[in-house]
């Protein structure tokens, strides 16, 4: 990136859309980018604070900082975190602001380069553009863009994916109503649902795709939260298409498991804009949700996915830290059953 022009060209590919109304921050280490963060602007006094762990944790020596929108939004912000830099001894390479079509620079004041009516500028003429979409990076128009990639299916999708949810209810409630013994039911149902998560990970991995009625009957087991541990031990930066795609499909009250699990398999492989956004998913549905909360706050704080991924425990210390299986575990499941999907119309 050699001016400003290259920088506003690049920005859109490492966020994944065109931002708007918002500050973003490249941190730079030997002239490598190691972080991109953004945020949504306004924000509070301190917000930027979670910078300073990453300055250290990632060597920071170079920040170009970038914010979007009119002057009296976006300057306080470009000045929190040059202040923010040089409180670290970070050298802020640029700080720009764009805003319909022209941009203003923070760092040069020569009236010659940077007029008080800030310069015009075209993406179109900048290299960057060329070469992100070689890579095969995409820049959405807007974040909402990206929001709706997660969206819930509509139409004949969502008809079939009710059918198959309804019949899966109907399975289970079958099942535990003839149920002699509580326990022994809850054992072989955790069982099977541990087995039916071992294998959609397998048919994703192979290219495959779950039909209507293994999605719905892993909706119902990720509802209990060994089963979804399961698939957080077993995580791989491959999950997200699985977990993607049941973000998608589940009906709304099944999302929060799959949407948290997609989460943690963007936030492993670098993608925090998909990740907050799975995070949001969840936390619509169920604001109590406690895995989404914890990733959310991570997010937030511009924490090291390394951190929860180097302490995730194995299937088999799972086993020994949660203890015997019993029918309460099932409870969480079953209250769900009892819940109604708010859901657009079919057809929409």
């Amino acid at each position: 990136m050699t001016s400003p022009t290259d920088v506003l060209a690049a920005v859109p590919y490492l966020v994944g859309f065109h931002p708007n109304a918002s500050l973003i921050v490249v941190g730079l280490a030997r002239g490598q980018a190691k972080m991109v963060a953004r945020w949504s602007l306004p924000f509070p006094p301190g917000t930027l604070d979670a910078m300073s762990l990453m300055f250290d944790r990632k060597g920071i020596t170079e920040i170009v900082v970038v914010g979007y929108g009119p002057g009296d939004l976006v300057t306080p912000a470009v000045d929190e975190a040059r202040r923010l830099a040089a409180r670290h001894g970070v050298h802020v390479g640029e700080a720009l602001r764009a805003h319909e079509g022209r941009y203003w620079s923070y760092i040069c004041d020569l009236t010659t380069c940077c007029p008080a009516e800030g310069t015009p500028y075209d993406l179109t003429t900048s290299q960057i553009a060329a070469e992100a979409t070689v890579r095969g990076l995409v820049a959405l128009p807007n974040r909402e863009a990206l929001e709706r990639t997660l969206a819930p299916v509509t139409g004949p999708v969502r008809m079939a994916m009710r059918r198959a949810t309804a019949e899966a209810i109907a399975d289970f409630q079958r099942r535990i109503m003839s149920a002699t013994d509580l326990t022994e039911f809850a054992e072989q149902f955790i069982a099977e649902a541990l087995s039916r998560v071992r294998s959609a990970l397998e048919i994703h991995s192979a290219g495959g795709r779950l039909t209507d009625t293994e999605a719905a009957k892993l909706g119902l087991d990720l509802a209990i939260m060994r089963v979804r541990d399961e698939a957080w031990t077993l995580m791989d930066d491959s999950h997200a298409l699985l977990w993607k795609d049941l973000t998608r499909r589940l009906e709304p009250r099944f999302t929060p498991p799959a949407a948290s699990l997609l989460a943690m398999a963007s936030w492993r492989s670098g993608n925090s804009v998909q990740a907050t956004i799975a995070l949001e998913r969840a936390l619509t549905t169920d604001p109590s949700y406690s895995m989404a909360n914890l990733l959310m706050h991570a997010l937030q704080n511009l924490l090291s996915p390394t951190l929860l991924q180097d302490r995730l425990p194995t299937p088999a210390e799972l086993d020994e830290t949660m203890g015997t299986v019993s029918a309460q575990w099932l409870l969480p499941l079953i209250n769900l059953l009892d819940e109604e999907d708010d859901l657009p119309p079919l057809l929409e």
